[in-house]
């Protein structure tokens, strides 16, 4: 699979077309919100800004 770079509009077209025609308004919303986080995760790590499963625990322990 070739992943290349797409401008905002292209992702968001790209997204909605692969969805079935009788999706409901909400159906899409969801469907970018979540195409929009998993993105904005993957470039949390291509950058590095993530942390273990054992820093996690710690810090939900604290709470």
């Amino acid at each position: 699979m070739v992943i290349t770079m797409a401008t905002a509009k292209e992702a968001f077209l790209n997204t909605l077309e692969q969805q079935p025609d009788d999706s409901s308004y909400d159906e899409l919303l969801e469907e970018l919100a979540l195409k929009k986080m998993i993105d904005a995760g993957l470039s949390d790590v291509d950058s590095g800004k993530t942390i273990s499963n054992k820093e996690m625990k710690d810090t939900i322990t604290s709470w």
